[in-house]
């Protein structure tokens, strides 16, 4: 179950107390079971409050890291965790670039959040990451359109540790239903797209030869 602590921080979170919240969230939990695509419940800060058995088998081959594992801060996973990019392919361009971007939103949402400027604490340690974020960001964010610092909708590439997927596409599908919402969260879910199969040569081999039989038995036009 989504609840089941396994060595993490627990994975309520910060869930509210009041007894209605904990029974809808963990209906919800069950209903993101349900789901075979990777789904994951953030906060604002991208703190993971609940997540799927698919979530959590996309990232089972990654190491052990202090602030940075996936079921804790899904925005930490990405911008620290040297381990990220086995999963998240173009690592840099394709998930980090964009990941600042967000941050960069939810900071500005949340100035005074600490949570949120740890993090940017973190970025500016880096040189090549803070570069990325001060001068990076605002270009990709002019170059794309400012509805990008939106993950919805994205599709993004990633390499999936079951070979049936392999290296392969996700689309961003980004929801809030009322309820959620209205507690500060929202739900991210990582849809697969099935991975570009290698053409059948003897099959394409096969049509080739059909054709060329078929160009050869057309009788010449008349002249």
């Amino acid at each position: 179950m989504a609840f089941e602590a396994e060595g993490r921080r627990p994975a309520w979170g910060s869930t509210p107390a009041r007894p209605e919240g904990r029974a809808y969230l963990q209906d919800y939990a069950a209903l993101l079971d349900a789901v075979s695509f990777p789904s994951v419940v953030i906060d604002h800060r991208w703190d993971v409050l609940l997540a799927n058995r698919a979530y959590d088998t996309l990232f089972a081959g990654i190491g052990p890291h202090p602030t940075a594992m996936p079921r804790d801060n899904l925005l930490r996973f990405v911008l620290f965790h040297p381990d990220a990019g086995t999963v998240l392919a173009d690592h840099e361009a394709s998930w980090c670039l964009p990941m600042l971007a967000y941050f960069a939103d939810a900071i500005e949402r949340h100035p005074d959040d600490e949570e949120l400027t740890a993090i940017r604490a973190a970025v500016a340690d880096d040189p090549f990451m803070d570069a990325a974020y001060q001068h990076g960001v605002p270009h990709w964010i002019r170059s794309v359109g400012a509805e990008a610092v939106l993950p919805d909708g994205s599709l993004r590439p990633l390499r999936h540790p079951d070979p049936r997927w392999g290296l392969t596409h996700c689309r961003i599908v980004g929801e809030a239903p009322t309820t959620l919402q209205a507690m500060g969260y929202s739900r991210l879910t990582l849809v697969l797209r099935e991975p570009r199969r290698a053409p059948d040569i003897r099959r394409t081999s096969r049509r080739a030869r059909r054709g060329t039989g078929h160009l050869r038995a057309v009788p010449a036009s008349e002249s």
